[in-house]
């Protein structure tokens, strides 16, 4: 029994890589049922290991196949909402558009995740994260001075992509049960990772951004906002911004220098940042942790993956859960009333042809035909 806040929600979603699985999860998380449209002949799937597909029931169909695309315009017909990830055009080729799929089901939401979106210059091209937040700005803000570092692939393909899609998607739903329309929800990972931006882009309008890695407040350019390594080779995170937070950080280490008293002169900030570090390099991330932990300093210390579902924190809120011997992260956010929940394990490609089509209104004849004409395999099939 699915449970969660969406669980009213019918969503199908065109197997793929990255934010596309990502979103799916989330949605999933929250309770609602996604089926999964894999490629025939495609692989097992089903790995533990396969977080991000956790929760939804995979369909494989061959969709070389008329009888195939006609089964997937069935399906769309009874959803809320379809997404896919594929270069523009793509489902167009095979039938499967949204022009064709909003004549069948005008109140149809119809998701389009692409790195560069549905049009402009890049459209066509291929790229990955990294390149999509290249020419948003961030990239050229994350970093050391010397070079750019992708901080992984959490701002484009996770947080300007899967997020803003299930974001728009959420959207362009309410907007339909209101008034009947559906609507195509364009979802670039570039737009999304320049809209992360917003903020920095105000602070660079007012002055108080310089456009260089290492020389703000928030990019580790400051003292008071940098990660710091401790004796033990092991790192802290000190973020103590405002001026109570940053006595408490002079405070706790013991810092007296009154050249600290310059917390936001710029030209300041080096030699100060080699002083606390000295400071900091005296003691053990453990010890610091004791000394600073759950203070208002703004700490934390910096986690391994093996360490993070450790912490007691994160313990404490069950942050972290165990499926199938494989820890992973709990669903977010936290409802009060209708708390999401996994809904189940990464599925095997197909293993719910049968299952999935009948509670969608495929009759047995149907389900039967799809596998005489090869769109389904025979042995998905009871």
């Amino acid at each position: 029994m699915r449970q969660g806040p969406l669980t009213s929600l019918k969503i199908i979603e065109f197997a793929g890589i990255g934010p596309g699985p990502f979103c799916g999860m989330l949605l999933s998380d929250l309770g609602a049922d996604v089926v999964r449209i894999d490629r025939k002949g495609g692989g097992r799937g089903g790995a533990p290991t396969d977080v991000t597909s956790r929760g939804r029931r995979s369909v494989a169909l061959d969709l070389k196949s008329p009888a195939a695309v006609e089964a997937c315009l069935k399906l769309m017909e009874q959803a809320d909402v379809v997404f896919e990830g594929f270069r523009p055009g793509v489902m167009e080729r095979l039938g499967l558009g949204p022009e064709v799929a909003l004549k069948r089901n005008p109140k149809l939401v119809y998701g389009r995740m692409t790195g560069w979106g549905q049009t402009g210059p890049y459209a066509q091209a291929a790229g990955h994260d990294m390149n999509y937040i290249a020419i948003t700005g961030a990239l050229h803000a994350i970093g050391t001075k010397e070079k750019p570092t992708p901080p992984l692939n959490l701002v484009g393909d996770f947080g300007g992509g899967a997020l803003y899609l299930a974001f728009g998607l959420l959207a362009a739903v309410t907007h339909a049960r209101h008034t009947g329309q559906g609507q195509v929800v364009d979802c670039a990972m570039s737009d999304g990772a320049a809209s992360l931006m917003a903020m920095f882009y105000g602070f660079k309008a007012s002055g108080m951004w310089k456009d260089e890695r290492r020389a703000n407040m928030l990019d580790g350019g400051a003292h008071f906002y940098d990660s710091y390594q401790c004796a033990d080779g092991r790192w802290i995170s000190i973020g103590s911004i405002e001026p109570q937070f940053y006595a408490l950080l002079l405070e706790k280490t013991g810092i007296t220098d009154p050249e600290f008293a310059k917390q936001h002169d710029r030209a300041a900030w080096p030699e100060l940042r080699e002083k606390l570090a000295k400071v900091i390099a005296a003691k053990t991330r453990d010890e610091w942790t004791e000394i600073m932990g759950g203070s208002d300093v703004c700490f934390a210390p910096v986690l391994t993956l093996e360490e993070a579902p450790k912490h007691p924190h994160n313990a404490a809120r069950q942050t972290f859960v165990e499926v199938a011997g494989v820890t992973q992260p709990a669903p977010a956010p936290r409802f009060s009333a209708t708390p999401g929940a996994i809904q189940g394990p990464p599925p095997r490609i197909g293993a719910h042809d049968e299952a999935a089509l009948a509670d969608w209104g495929f009759s047995r004849s149907e389900i039967d035909n799809l596998a005489k004409t090869g769109a389904i395999d025979l042995e998905t099939v009871s």
